[in-house]
């Protein structure tokens, strides 16, 4: 063997573990070479340091000093990342307890290797079928393992070993846990493997099992004690490794993606559970927000309906409590503030609730006696029938106009349109019916009421001239300040004091938009808690999910996973998990909503809540997913595979 470079050499190799201030050494100053198409059995006790050596010639772990070379390459100062690459492009490792992955099928064990070596999908499933079929395993490609025996297990273990070409295979007590016959046939198998080219390293206490071996090396305490040194393979083909390139980054996510939403599968009462915490954060905060936005919604359209545009004028100052005493508010206002300029029309108005009667029918309602221009104020149109106008207002017609809630009190399904109606013993002739407005924000139904000129309201009906309010309607918004400022000092010059109060429609409608949109946040910070909440529990699931996967991660790290691998895969999980609770959550929150709607309740629907909840609980889910990966992520995978 002088005349070739050995594939694996150990020069005065040393591992110390610590634990603190203690400090125990394991191996003494290792030197071992080994060539090309060997079989080697490394024997010794328990506590000798074979696996230990084992794991640092298989780039599980690194020497603590020492050199190591691999192809005549020093990898004792590899990053994780390097090491990941040597095994999964060199090294092929069988293991005592098969270390399969109880919720893949033999097939998709033996694909491991390849899914992190660039190997496409098909090409990959084909590979495996046809190591599977040739250690006779072509009946049970789709069985999980516990659906297999011992023997069969630890074949589809040596398929996985060959996955990647297996130049050289790490046996780990591969018989330590099969009957004799089981381990007469794993023996068989790595023998015809090292004949095919394979490099065998089998580490065993059992001198039995190690007499199959080409070469025995012995070791105990930490030393080797006993080597013949290589032997004769120099008519045995040397393997070199089969490489597939570096995944993409899209075909490592796909990847990963379906590894995590196996394992969800898999643990599908735990998921739910997860998805539980998230559904009802989302679906909250949509439900919330859109029972927020409904009641500003229905508030501001309450009042917008009124008009936007307008300026109501009471009676009663800072400093006079009793409004109602006050009659200085009087026609020949009105008048004086129709004149003003960008004032469209200034409308008197006196209100109180009466007694109607329509043959043996009486009615209590809301009588306002106003003017002929109310319906362009107001902007509330009549639905049949016509509105008095100003010839009416001034001749001081008997006439009326009703709200739909009084004729259907009244009328019922008869047309009133012509019919008289006694108001305060004086017969008023119905002229009109309004169109429907419902209840507004204080749940007050603007139907129930009855319009006539104010000039009749006045004189036969209320009996007095002061009015309970004036309103103005302004012709353009921009120009509300200046009216209002005009006003008020046309009223301080004929009043002599500020016996008046003014109401902008457009400030109070900002204003209460304000204090509903401070409501809504407040909903929404309530609801978004229980969206922390979830997250939290999606951080601690996940923490639990890496305790009891430790194994698997370290399967994975020993086939060839890097670093990056194993946290997108549990990221992935977090995030899938989040996405399709916020799916869900978005549904059930809508679908609340419309439920909390149907029973009277006003609700506005609109995407920025819904996008706003789903990418919270996105970002919930990346969040307080990452810590659990990174952790994962993070394992040694010597102290990984040695996890129970």
């Amino acid at each position: 063997m002088a005349d070739k470079q050995p594939l694996i050499k150990l020069t005065g190799v040393t591992k110390t573990f610590r634990n603190g201030d203690l400090s125990t050494r394991v191996l003494h100053g290792i030197d071992l070479e080994i060539y090309p198409g060997e079989f080697v059995a490394i024997i010794g006790q328990s506590g000798s340091g074979k696996s230990t050596l084992m794991n640092i010639l298989g780039c599980l772990d690194k020497p603590s000093e020492g050199e190591y070379y691999f192809a005549g390459k020093n990898v004792s100062s590899f990053d994780a990342d390097e090491l990941a690459q040597l095994r999964r492009e060199a090294f092929g490792f069988v293991f005592q307890s098969y270390n399969l992955l109880a919720g893949s099928t033999a097939c998709e064990n033996v694909e491991m290797p390849a899914t992190y070596s660039g190997m496409l999908p098909d090409e990959r499933r084909e590979r495996a079928a046809e190591l599977l079929s040739s250690l006779g395993l072509s009946a049970r490609l789709d069985h999980r393992p516990t659906q297999l025996s011992g023997g069969q297990q630890q074949r589809v273990s040596i398929a996985r070993a060959l996955m990647n070409g297996g130049q050289i295979i790490l046996a780990d007590e591969p018989t330590g846990a099969l009957d004799s016959n089981s381990g007469k046939e794993v023996m068989k198998l790595l023998k015809n493997l090292s004949e095919q080219g394979h490099t065998i390293i089998l580490i065993t206490h059992d001198t039995h099992v190690a007499n199959h071996a080409h070469r025995l090396i012995e070791i105990s305490d930490g030393l080797i004690v006993g080597d013949p040194g290589p032997s004769d393979v120099s008519n045995t083909p040397v393997l070199e490794p089969k490489l597939h390139g570096e995944p993409s980054l899209s075909t490592e996510i796909l990847e990963g993606a379906k590894t995590a939403f196996r394992s969800l599968r898999s643990n599908i009462f735990r998921t739910v559970l997860t998805l539980l915490g998230i559904v009802i954060g989302v679906g909250s905060v949509i439900t919330m927000l859109a029972i927020g936005d409904g009641a500003k919604k229905a508030v501001v359209d309450s009042i917008s309906a009124m008009g936007s545009n307008l300026l109501i004028v009471r009676p009663g100052g800072p400093e006079q409590r009793r409004a109602w005493e006050i009659r200085t508010l009087v026609p020949e206002d009105v008048k004086a503030i129709n004149e003003l300029p960008h004032v469209a029309a200034a409308l008197p108005e006196l209100t109180g609730s009466y007694t109607l009667r329509y043959g043996n029918v009486d009615v209590s309602t809301d009588i306002n006696a106003t003017g002929f221009k109310y319906p362009t104020v107001r902007k509330w149109e009549v639905a049949s029938g016509t509105f008095f106008n100003e010839e009416d207002e001034n001749t001081y017609a008997t006439v009326a106009v009703l709200g739909t809630t009084v004729k259907r009190k009244m009328f019922g399904d008869e047309d009133p349109l012509g019919k008289y109606i006694i108001v305060n013993n004086v017969l008023f002739q119905v002229i009109g019916i309004m169109a429907e407005r419902g209840a507004d924000a204080g749940g007050q139904d603007q139907d129930d009421k009855v319009m006539v000129p104010y000039t009749t309201g006045s004189l036969r009906i209320f009996g007095r001239r002061h009015l309970r309010n004036v309103t103005i309607s302004v012709s353009e918004e921009t120009h509300m300040q200046d009216v209002q400022t005009s006003v008020s000092s046309l009223l301080m010059e004929r009043h002599g004091t500020e016996d008046f109060t003014i109401r902008n429609m457009a400030s109070l409608i900002d204003t209460l938009s304000a204090t509903q949109n401070t409501m809504t946040i407040l909903l929404g910070s309530i609801a978004a808690i229980s969206l922390l909440v979830g997250g939290i529990g999606v951080m601690n699931i996940m923490l639990v999910s890496v305790t009891e996967r430790t194994r698997e991660i370290g399967v994975r790290m020993a086939t060839g996973a890097r670093a990056r691998n194993i946290m997108q895969q549990f990221l992935i999980e977090a995030l899938a998990v989040s996405a399709l609770g916020g799916i869900i959550g978005v549904i059930l929150g809508l679908l609340c909503a419309a439920l909390v709607g149907r029973f009277g309740m006003p609700i506005d629907y609109s995407m920025a809540p819904v996008v706003l909840a789903f990418s919270c609980a996105f970002f919930t889910g990346l969040i307080f997913g990452f810590l659990p990966a990174r952790k994962a992520a993070r394992l040694n995978p010597v102290t990984a595979l040695a996890s129970e």
